[in-house]
C-alpha cells in the first residue's frame, strides 16, 4: 500500500517539531514496508494544531494534529487501516476554521510543495501573468486599480496609484521592491506566504514589473526568516529555469529578475525610505518626503514599494478580473484581509476573510476566546504601535475607516488578544520604550520623545505626581503623533492614548463612569 502525507516545512511547525515528525514518520513506513511520499508544505495557518500531518484520501486529506514523535507509529497504522485515532481530525478542508474563510491570497498555502514550480501551475499558478501579457500594461494597472486593492503593509494606500505613478514616470530604470520586513508582534502573513507560496509572490512582481517598466525586483526580508530565505531562493532559481523570470519572460518581449535581500532586523526598515536606505547598503534612516519612493527612490530610480500580501494578491485579481476581488470586503475596504490571530487566544493562526467582520466575531468566535479560559480584557491590533481595544469596542468592522474613526489601526492585520491579567500600564511603557529602542534617531520627537515617554510613564506607575504627569504623557503624545517624520514615532501614541482612554484606573485615575456614581 502506498500512502501520500503532507506535513508543513513552515517555521511555525518546524519549532514545535515537524522535521523530528517527518523523519519518524519515514523511517515507521521503511520498517512497515510502506511505499510512503510525503510532501514538506506551507502551513494551513491552523497553529494550535501544528505540527499537522495530513494523509491522501480518496475523500480528501485528513489530518492529525498536534502531532509529536511518539504519535507516528499509531498515526500510520490508523491510515493504513482506515481506524480511529484520538489526534484525527477528520477532512481538513471540512474544519469551521477553513470554511469560514474566504481564501484568495492563501488559497494554495498549506496544500502545494513550495519549491515545485510544476506544482504551482497545476494549482492555476501564473495565469495572472498570462493575462497581464495578452491585456498590456496599462489595462493591468487599470485591471489593479479598479479592483480596490490597497497596500496590506498598513499604510492601505491604494496600489493601483502607486503603479501608475512609476509607470509614467520616464526614466531608463526602474524598480519593484517587495518590503517583506514583517516586524509586528503577532504577525506571519508575509512568512507564510513566502514559506508556503513563495511564486505567487514571483508572479505578483513580474506582473508588477512589466506592468510599470520595471526590470529588476528585490525582496528585503528580514534575518529573523531564514526558512524564508531558503525557500524564497530555491523558487527564485526554479523560476529562472522555468523562464519565468529573466530575459523575454515566457517568450514576451519582457525582462524581468529577482533577487533577495537580507536586512539585520531593525524595525524602522519596515518603513519604505529606510528600507530603501537599506538596499543601498547604508544605515537604516527614514528620508524625508518629497520626493517618493515613485520618483526617486531605489538608487534614485522610480520604485514601487508594496507589501507582499498587496503584490501576491495580484495574480489572482488579473486572473479572475477586478470585478471578482471588489465584490469582497465593504466602503473602500475591497477584497480579503489576512488576519493573524496571537497572543493569549484559543485557536492561533491565519483567517483570510473579506474587510467587513467584527473585532469581536474575530476574538471570540474564530478565534475561540482566550487561551487561559479568562475574560478577554484587551486586544491589540496593528501590530506594536497599534491602539488596545477593550471589549466594548468589538462591533468594529474590520476596515480601514472604521478602525481610524475609533482611533485605531488594521495595520498589517496582526490581532494580539490579552486577558484580564494584563497590566495596561505596563503596555503603555513597553510601546514607549519600543520606540525608543528602534528610533532611526533622524528626528527629534521620535527619538527623545519616545525615551521622556517610559520616563513619565515610571512616575505615572509610582505616582509621583500622577495627574500632572499623565497631562505630560497626553501632550508628549500629541507631539510625537504630528512631529515625527515617519510612522513609528507618529503611531507610538495610539498603543498609550488608548490605554489611558480605555482601561484609566491601571493608571490609578477613577474612571468617568465610576466618578457618576460616586
Amino acid at each position: 500500500m502506498s500512502l501520500q502525507v503532507y506535513i508543513p516545512a513552515d517555521a511555525a511547525a518546524v519549532a514545535l517539531d515537524a522535521d523530528s515528525v517527518a523523519t519518524a514518520l519515514q523511517a515507521a513506513a521503511v520498517r512497515r514496508g510502506v511505499d510512503i511520499t510525503i510532501t514538506r508544505t506551507g502551513s494551513r495557518g491552523l497553529h494550535w494544531l501544528e505540527p499537522l500531518l495530513e494523509v491522501a484520501t480518496s475523500r480528501g486529506r485528513v489530518g492529525y494534529g498536534p502531532v509529536s514523535v511518539s504519535d507516528v507509529e499509531a498515526i500510520l497504522v490508523a491510515a493504513l487501516n482506515g481506524s480511529a485515532h484520538p489526534l484525527c481530525i477528520g477532512i481538513v478542508d471540512d474544519l469551521p476554521f477553513l470554511k469560514r474563510q474566504s481564501r484568495l491570497t492563501f488559497a494554495r498555502c498549506g496544500i502545494v510543495d513550495p519549491r515545485s514550480l510544476d506544482d504551482y501551475v497545476a494549482h492555476d499558478g501564473y495565469k495572472g501573468l498570462t493575462r497581464a501579457l495578452e491585456i498590456g500594461a496599462a489595462a493591468t494597472i487599470t485591471t489593479v486599480t479598479t479592483s480596490g486593492l490597497r497596500g496590506r503593509g498598513g499604510a492601505g494606500f491604494p496600489t493601483g496609484i502607486k503603479w501608475d505613478t512609476v509607470a509614467k514616470t520616464d526614466a531608463a530604470q526602474k524598480y519593484i521592491v517587495c518590503n517583506a520586513d514583517e516586524g509586528d508582534s503577532g504577525t506571519f502573513a508575509d512568512r507564510m506566504i513566502m514559506e508556503g507560496d513563495p511564486f505567487v509572490l514571483i508572479e505578483g512582481m513580474t506582473i508588477a514589473g512589466i506592468a510599470t517598466g520595471a526590470t529588476q525586483g528585490y525582496i528585503y526580508v528580514r534575518s529573523e526568516y531564514p526558512h524564508a530565505i531558503a525557500t524564497l531562493n530555491a523558487a527564485i532559481l526554479a523560476a529562472r529555469r522555468g523562464n519565468k523570470l529573466g530575459r523575454n519572460v515566457v517568450g514576451s518581449s519582457h525582462h524581468f529578475d529577482l533577487d533577495v535581500r537580507v536586512g539585520a532586523g531593525a524595525y524602522v526598515c519596515g518603513e519604505e525610505t529606510a528600507l530603501l536606505d537599506s538596499l543601498e547598503g547604508k544605515r537604516g534612516t527614514v528620508r524625508a518626503k518629497p520626493p517618493l519612493p515613485a520618483h526617486k527612490g531605489l538608487f534614485g530610480c522610480p520604485t514601487v514599494i508594496n507589501n507582499v500580501l498587496s503584490l501576491a494578491t495580484v495574480p489572482i485579481i488579473l486572473d479572475k478580473g477586478a470585478e471578482f476581488y471588489r465584490d469582497f470586503g465593504m466602503g473602500r475596504s475591497r477584497g480579503t484581509m489576512p488576519i493573524q490571530l496571537a497572543g493569549n487566544i484559543k485557536h492561533s493562526g491565519l483567517f483570510e476573510i473579506a474587510f467587513g467582520i467584527t473585532l469581536g466575531e474575530l476574538v471570540d468566535n474564530i478565534g475561540g476566546g482566550t487561551l487561559s479560559g479568562r475574560p478577554v480584557r484587551a486586544v491589540q491590533v496593528g501590530g506594536p504601535l497599534g491602539a488596545y481595544f477593550p471589549r466594548e469596542l468589538f462591533d468594529t468592522p474590520f476596515d480601514y475607516e472604521a478602525f481610524t474613526a475609533r482611533d485605531g489601526l488594521i495595520g498589517h492585520g496582526g490581532i494580539v488578544v490579552f486577558d484580564d491579567t494584563v497590566d495596561m500600564a505596563k503596555q503603555a511603557r513597553f510601546a514607549m520604550e519600543f520606540c525608543a529602542v528602534e528610533s532611526c534617531g533622524k528626528c527629534t520627537p521620535c527619538r527623545v520623545g519616545s525615551t521622556r515617554g517610559v520616563e513619565v510613564i515610571d512616575r505615572i506607575i509610582k505616582d509621583d505626581g500622577r495627574l500632572a504627569n499623565i497631562e505630560l504623557l497626553k501632550d508628549l503624545c500629541n507631539t510625537l503623533k504630528f512631529g515625527s517624520l515617519c510612522a513609528l514615532g507618529g503611531f507610538t501614541p495610539y498603543p498609550v492614548m488608548s490605554a489611558i482612554t480605555h482601561f484609566p484606573e491601571d493608571f490609578g485615575i477613577t474612571p468617568p463612569s465610576r466618578q457618576a456614581a460616586e
